[in-house]
């Protein structure tokens, strides 16, 4: 079977003066961390709901100049033998990319490509 993997992580960013900078910033490294090998791991940033308002926010802050992003990573699996099996595989590749950023398995979806 074939598997669709979402991962978040939570990316560290210093010497940032802006969220705005602290998200770009988060996304050329991560990219560059995955450039060649890993380039068909899509990147995007996190979201979160406000549970006062309800309003959807980018998953990024920034205190004292240092930015922590909340980071969406993306990848297609084939040939998986159980979803879980497939997150394995997933979590494997692009940990051993990241060496030392936080990972956690948020999605894994049947995929028939």
């Amino acid at each position: 079977m074939n598997y669709s993997v979402t991962m978040e992580a939570a990316w560290t960013v210093r010497d940032v003066k802006t969220v705005d900078d602290a998200i770009g910033v988060a996304i050329s490294e991560a990219g560059k961390r995955f450039h060649p090998k890993l380039s068909f791991v899509d990147i995007e940033v996190g979201s979160i709901v406000c549970p006062n308002c309800g309003e959807e926010a980018d998953a990024a802050v920034l205190v004292a100049g240092t930015g922590l992003v909340g980071l969406i990573f993306s990848m297609k699996v084939f040939d998986a033998e159980s979803e879980e099996h497939a997150a394995r595989i997933a979590k494997s590749m692009i940990g051993r990319a990241l060496k030392r950023v936080p990972l956690r398995v948020i999605e894994v979806a049947e995929w028939n490509g």
